[in-house]
């Protein structure tokens, strides 16, 4: 199945989860490049974080099975698919403690949903959603991951963009309603983007007679965002983990060697500091995050509060944040380099620079620290 799709470029470029060559950072760049972009150009620009209802848990298996047929999976292997699917049964354990005994419900049979740990789960779920961009209309841009949903509308006229941002959330709940998927009005956030010094548009979006709730932050594969991409509340939420981490590191430092506690250090701090760096590394509220940083090295190396980190972290060959954010976009460039344009690409001139990546015309601070602008 996964080679047929491959060879066929079945699966929608809007959806970057459970996929070969993709990631939750390419999904996240396209949401905040494209947030950028509109700022860069100064048009009204929001996003909607759609959250649905068990959707692993909720897919027809008919819609699917002609889903699967028109994607070419026909005949046997369409047989065999309903066969997979079909006549498959389920009952809940529960284990009581206090009494040390075991009850089972009944067996009841199941008439949809995928198991989302399985090898086949993800996939159908991919199948499944696949036609949902094709209801999205430009400049609109949807972003997938699995099940994770969200929309960018920008627009330069304010109006227009309201109308829009309504058209949109009705199109897309029809279409979940088509195919047997429910939102979570409780979850389902709307987020005005605007830089600091622009003023905040009076937006009302309802569905289904329910009003979706505005946010002034919300949150996408792990990265907290906010209006105005400040990263303040993500970094916030990170100096909370970062400083339980370095707790724990303090803690067990007496017991363990240096090579132990260094590893420790990348198991439990390195993986919250470096998720997502190339998108908040730049902001102006890093530096609390460097503070935690150079904090934990000193409890590694043993060192005094006053002492400075620069040989430290020389020492225990790791790197400071600063460094680790430009190593992290590098890395990420080079192996997502279709992603950049060089300057050969925009213009035919055979100059010196022509190999370089280009540098997009920049108008405002902000967009300057997005990880599209290289310089």
């Amino acid at each position: 199945m996964h080679q047929h799709i491959n060879e066929n470029n079945i699966l929608a470029t809007e959806q970057y989860g459970f996929r070969n060559n993709s990631s939750n950072e390419k999904a996240f760049l396209k949401l905040i490049n494209e947030i950028l972009l509109a700022f860069n150009n100064k048009l009204t620009v929001g996003g909607i974080f759609f959250d649905l209802e068990k959707a692993f848990d909720s897919i027809n298996h008919d819609i699917l099975l002609s889903k699967c047929e028109f994607y070419g999976f026909n005949g046997k292997t369409n047989a065999l698919l309903w066969s997979y699917l079909s006549d498959r049964y389920q009952r809940v354990l529960i284990n009581n403690s206090s009494s040390n005994t075991t009850t089972f419900s009944e067996w009841g049979k199941i008439k949809h949903g995928v198991p989302p740990d399985s090898t086949l789960g993800p996939l159908f779920f991919l199948i499944y959603i696949n036609d949902l961009p094709n209801i999205i209309a430009d400049p609109s841009k949807l972003i997938l991951f699995a099940d994770d949903t969200s929309i960018i509308i920008t627009n330069p006229n304010a109006s227009k963009f309201k109308e829009d941002i309504n058209n949109i959330i009705d199109n897309i709940n029809d279409w979940f309603k088509g195919n047997a998927l429910s939102l979570n009005f409780d979850k389902t956030y709307f987020l005005q983007f605007r830089p600091r010094n622009n003023y905040e548009i009076n937006v009302k979006i309802s569905c289904d007679n329910k009003l979706i709730k505005e946010t002034k932050n919300t949150k996408f594969l792990g990265m907290g965002t906010d209006s105005s991409l400040s990263w303040k509340n993500h970094i916030d939420q990170m100096m909370i983990k970062l400083s339980r981490a370095c707790y724990a590191i303090r803690y067990v430092k007496h017991f363990m060697s240096q090579d132990t506690l260094r590893t420790i250090y990348f198991l439990h701090f390195h993986s919250i500091l470096s998720y997502g760096i190339i998108f908040w590394g730049n902001s102006t509220y890093n530096s609390n995050i460097f503070k935690i940083q150079k904090r934990v090295i000193r409890i590694i190396m043993n060192a005094r509060n006053r002492d400075s980190c620069r040989q430290l972290l020389k020492n225990i060959k790791i790197l400071p944040l600063k460094l680790q954010y430009i190593f992290s976009l590098l890395l990420f460039v080079a192996k997502n380099r279709d992603l950049y344009e060089s300057n050969s690409e925009i213009h035919n001139s055979n100059t010196k620079f022509s190999s370089d990546l280009h540098t997009p015309t920049a108008n405002l601070t902000t967009f300057q620290k997005g990880p599209f602008y290289l310089e």
